[in-house]
């Protein structure tokens, strides 16, 4: 499946009518009792409906071990012991999920239908982030934020980094030669809440644009020929199984970039030049409060094999294995394995690394 640059035009209107229209709407469901509920505070949404004038917390569970309760007064005050360090917003730890590496809340690499930041319905959030990925022949180093508008539209910004190290020398471009992209993001939520509606089978449901500007004119502009600047369409659907603290995530992406961007969009000499769809997932696991286990996977749709003959520049898969830890419901450490598969060269794994802050 394939669509040109004029359909892809047609979806970003679409796309930017749909934000235009959500941005001043309001939930209007009624937040349900967690009293009986399992562990799972890090993912509840602690607010209840405003059109019916209820209490904007969910109601308080009979355990105090369960992580469905909103935090108290008290405990807001002196959150985990951080003395109330950027403790604005309603919601609990890792509602939003995390920063991906272009920016949108979600896991380490993968867009999710949750909205980032703590701002509930009758709020704003914002979040922050820096995230590094280092493997065999490759370093990247990736770092922005994101607003939170009533937990119904995220924009997003992001700059990236890619770091050759001495492949730069094997292509001549000299030593730690580095690829540089900006990624501007927009998400909206349009149905469900993978929280709240335990009763329905039904995900929550967002579409998100991202505009990549990459700054490379010697590579990605000059010896590939490739275009620099393009949108990337997505859309996520996310469902939360309190009983058993389990996240599940799909998300479909039309693309024309190759390795997120980094090399640039289309194909050699205009050839491959339409938008093709890409899957994601996710699945997490909530061990505890604070910490959660989990993996990801994002195919990639290989555009570039034999740009300097043989297998160069194939693209294969990308997945990983990580663990996220919230010392407090402002700040999230993720720690994970990575396989990007094969970059220029030959294949790539290891280790990624990222600090956020939000509220």
């Amino acid at each position: 499946m394939c669509f040109s640059s004029q359909s892809a035009k047609y979806f970003l209107g679409v796309t930017a009518g749909v934000i235009a229209m959500t941005l001043p709407m309001t939930s209007a469901m009624a937040a349900e009792s967690l009293a009986d509920g399992p562990d799972v505070a890090a993912i509840v949404d602690a607010q209840a409906a405003q059109a019916t004038g209820t209490s904007d917390a969910l109601p308080a569970p009979q355990s105090g071990d369960d992580m469905g309760a909103a935090p108290s007064a008290a405990a807001s005050s002196d959150d985990d012991g951080m003395g109330g360090f950027l403790n604005n917003g309603g919601r609990l730890l890792l509602t939003g999920g995390v920063s991906t590496i272009e920016g949108a809340g979600g896991g380490g690499a993968v867009p999710w239908a949750l909205i980032g930041g703590y701002g509930t319905r009758d709020e704003f959030g914002m979040t922050a982030f820096v995230t590094g990925v280092d493997t065999r022949d490759f370093t990247l180093a990736a770092y922005g934020g994101s607003i939170n508008f009533r937990n119904r539209v995220e924009l997003s910004l992001a700059r990236q980094n890619f770091n050759l190290r001495n492949v730069g020398n094997v292509l001549a471009l000299g030593n730690r030669y580095t690829i540089s992209q900006t990624i501007i993001g927009a998400k909206v939520r349009l149905i469900g809440d993978a929280v709240l509606e335990q009763d329905s089978l039904l995900p929550q449901i967002a579409v998100g644009v991202q505009y990549k500007i990459n700054d490379d004119a010697t590579v990605v502009g000059g010896a590939l020929g490739l275009d620099r600047k393009d949108f990337d369409f997505y859309i996520a659907a996310t469902k939360i199984i309190l009983p058993v603290n389990l996240l599940l995530n799909a998300t479909v992406r039309f693309t024309r970039a190759n390795q997120y961007g980094i090399l640039g969009f289309g194909g050699l000499g205009g050839a491959d030049d339409n938008y093709r769809p890409q899957f994601e997932g996710s699945v997490a696991y909530l061990v505890t409060r604070q910490f959660a286990i989990g993996s990801e996977f994002r195919t990639k749709s290989n555009r570039l094999e034999g740009a300097l003959g043989g297998t160069t520049f194939r693209e294969e898969n990308y997945w990983d294995a990580f663990v996220a830890f919230a010392p407090s419901r402002n700040v999230s450490l993720t720690l994970a394995y990575v396989r990007l598969g094969q970059i220029a060269l030959r294949r790539q794994s290891g280790a990624y690394l990222s600090l956020q802050v939000g509220f």
